[in-house]
């Protein structure tokens, strides 16, 4: 029949394109919807396709894109800024899934080399999913994000030597000859790759952009990643060996991130077709043969999964509630897997009854994932909550018994990621005590080297906050992105110190409420602040002067956060006076040498018979004077706490410099 590729593709995209909005709408992953459009135009269930070959040719170039663009993504600097939870993490996450998996698969009477084929299936979780639930949700910087970033990068990595030993799972290969055969072939492959990255990939691109042509540009990238594929699989290793080696050869160039950017779309494209073919291949009618068989390895995948991450996560120091968290978010089989999954198939590791079995189970725990890491959070606290806090709390404080800290008037920093670190550095310089929570390990270890005051631990947890002395605290930042975590820490702090002024960092202007509700303080939305940043260089561009800018930045500061504020006073159990008077606010002013306050005494009334606003503190020195007495003088250099309106605070301004 004529145009029947034309015809099967267009079924196919029509399906896809279906499903795809209909499971989005349901709160499912795209993958889902493209696995269920390959079931329905199976041949086991509507046959609409009649090549079926042609299609699942397609759906390799797919895996081809997938690690192609892994390759050009994959940074060895990066890789070495988490090579602990790379390295450890997700070592111990593979190895140990592999030998449990490998042991079940034994105990079920499978041969020993189907076990540990199943082993090599299990271990792998999905990045595709993964990475875009944690996006959507914000928490990608997370504690539980890094962790599953660290362990997927590692999986990732594993996916070409998983590979290369499939054919000596199934007796294909020849030994241990085979073994140091493919070996070497592939050495050889990375040094050629490795020279030609530093030579012959800069030259071939430096060439194609003079000709300033995005479709050369375009046509050289596929060149270089299917024509190393091609070459790999002519000396008897893997095509997707081949495109990750071309893909970090590129990685290496001034041009990767426009490579990315440029084979994005046929990546996502072509690897939409390999989810379809996955999905073609699976016969419903499993599902309805063995629902309990499928529910049981569905249970089962998601117990080894979450046991053996969140013993890997515990095991370098991380705390059970972030451990168990990252545990429940990998606990589902990854797109990885199918690949290996075929694989197996064509070397007789699988048959096809347990190829079904095994694909219906795994799309399973892929549309599970967004429960896993909905209620992941809930179920983390309730099962952390059973065992003593000496177990839960992570390697307590590294490992060692430290005392109560004995400063007080200090700030607590929770969180010492760019926006900690940024904060720590100008309290150092002012001479501010202050104590950082770090929840990663390695970090505190590192800080610890360097003389800063941080301490291990979950700054939910009243012990950690207690060891901070936060009862004689003045300020907590709350820096970190996890929006659950940040509410929990914002509420025991407010219990363990009613007086604590709170300041909270979060992502979206929406996540405020919820925090305000819980009687912080202030809410700083980088959502927010990003705008007016991104409104102040726009306006620079068309070259207003610095006083117009500062003037319009303002104006839409203070309206906006007139807003925020109103939301805080409507939430707020009064953590301070400004919230019972409406319109209110908090002034500081240092005393200028020629002011008409200085030697003046509270009783005269200078301050509020020009301005209309009222003295809370002065602070001399080193010395603070809450609600100082009346005959109390004013001095060069005090620093004054004032209240009063907006307008009122402009009228005092001037007076503390030289009184116009």
């Amino acid at each position: 029949m004529e145009y029947a590729l034309l015809q099967d593709m267009e079924i196919l995209l029509g399906l896809a394109v279906t499903t795809v909005i209909l499971f989005r709408r349901l709160m499912f992953p795209s993958i889902i919807g493209f696995l269920a459009a390959g079931i329905l135009a199976g041949p086991h269930t509507l046959g609409l396709i009649k090549n079926i070959h042609q299609v699942e040719q397609m759906a390799e170039m797919g895996v081809v894109l997938l690690l192609f663009t892994i390759g050009i993504e994959f940074s060895l600097k990066e890789l070495m800024r988490i090579k602990h939870l790379v390295l450890l993490g997700g070592g111990l996450q593979v190895g140990l899934t592999i030998l449990l998996t490998a042991l079940v698969g034994v105990a079920f009477h499978f041969s020993v080399q189907q076990s540990i084929f199943f082993g090599f299936l299990v271990a792998l979780s999905s990045t595709a999913i993964l990475m875009k639930l944690l996006m959507d949700a914000g928490e990608t910087d997370a504690p539980h994000g890094k962790m599953a970033m660290g362990i997927l990068i590692f999986q990732d990595l594993c996916v070409v030597p998983l590979m290369l030993f499939v054919p000596f799972l199934s007796g294909g290969g020849d030994g241990l000859t085979g073994i140091l055969t493919v070996s070497a072939k592939a050495a050889a492959v990375v040094v050629v790759a490795h020279y030609g990255a530093r030579f012959l990939v800069p030259w071939i691109f430096g060439q194609v952009v003079k000709v300033r042509s995005r479709e050369l540009f375009l046509l050289t990238i596929l060149f270089i990643g299917f024509g190393t594929a091609w070459v790999t699989a002519r000396v008897g290793l893997s095509l997707a060996l081949g495109a990750f080696i071309a893909g970090l050869a590129i990685s290496e160039s001034e041009y990767s991130h426009q490579a990315l950017g440029d084979i994005m779309p046929f990546r996502d494209a072509f690897m939409s077709l390999f989810f379809i073919s996955v999905g073609m291949l699976l016969d419903p009618a499993v599902l309805l043969k063995h629902p309990l068989l499928i529910a049981s390895l569905v249970v089962t995948i998601i117990l080894i999964k979450t046991l053996v991450t969140t013993g890997a996560a515990m095991s370098l120091g991380i705390s059970m509630r972030i451990a168990l968290i990252s545990g429940l978010a990998l606990a589902q089989i990854g797109e990885f897997s199918f690949v290996l999954c075929q694989s197996g198939l064509k070397a007789g590791l699988l048959t096809p009854d347990v190829y079904q079995i095994f694909l219906a189970a795994s799309v399973a725990t892929m549309g599970l994932t967004p429960l896993c890491l909905k209620y992941s959070d809930p179920v983390a606290e309730r099962v952390a909550a059973i065992f003593p806090r000496a177990l839960t709390r992570g390697r307590g404080v590294l490992a060692r018994r430290e005392h109560r800290m004995t400063i007080s008037d200090h700030v607590i920093i929770v969180g010492y990621g760019l926006n900690g670190r940024n904060l720590a550095r100008v309290l150092n310089h002012f001479k501010i005590d202050h104590v950082v929570i770090e929840t990663n390990p390695f970090t505190v270890k590192t800080e610890r080297k360097k003389g800063t005051h941080i301490i291990f631990g979950d700054g939910s947890g009243s012990e950690i906050l207690s060891h901070a002395n936060i009862e004689r605290a003045r300020i907590i930042v709350i820096a970190i992105s996890d929006a659950a975590s940040s509410r929990r820490i914002a509420a025991q702090a407010r219990q363990m110190n009613p007086g604590i002024h709170v300041i909270v960092r979060t992502r979206y202007i929406l996540e405020m409420d919820p925090l305000y509700k819980l009687g912080v303080n202030e809410v700083i939305p980088e959502e927010f602040e990003t705008s007016i940043e991104i409104l102040s260089r726009v306006l620079r561009k068309y070259l207003l002067t610095h006083d117009e800018i500062e003037r319009c930045v303002s104006q839409v500061r203070s309206d906006s956060y007139e807003m925020f504020r109103t939301m805080s006073r409507r939430h707020s159990h009064a953590v301070g006076i400004s919230g019972f008077l409406t319109g209110a606010e908090l002034g500081t002013f240092r005393v200028g040498p020629a002011s008409p306050l200085v030697g003046k005494s509270l009783r005269e009334g200078v301050l509020r018979d020009r301005s209309g606003t009222t003295l809370l503190m002065i602070k001399r020195g080193n010395e603070v004077i809450p609600n100082p007495d009346p005959v109390w003088e004013i001095r060069e250099n005090d620093i004054v706490l004032i209240l009063g309106t907006p307008e009122q605070l402009a009228a005092a301004a001037p007076l503390f410099e030289h009184g116009d």
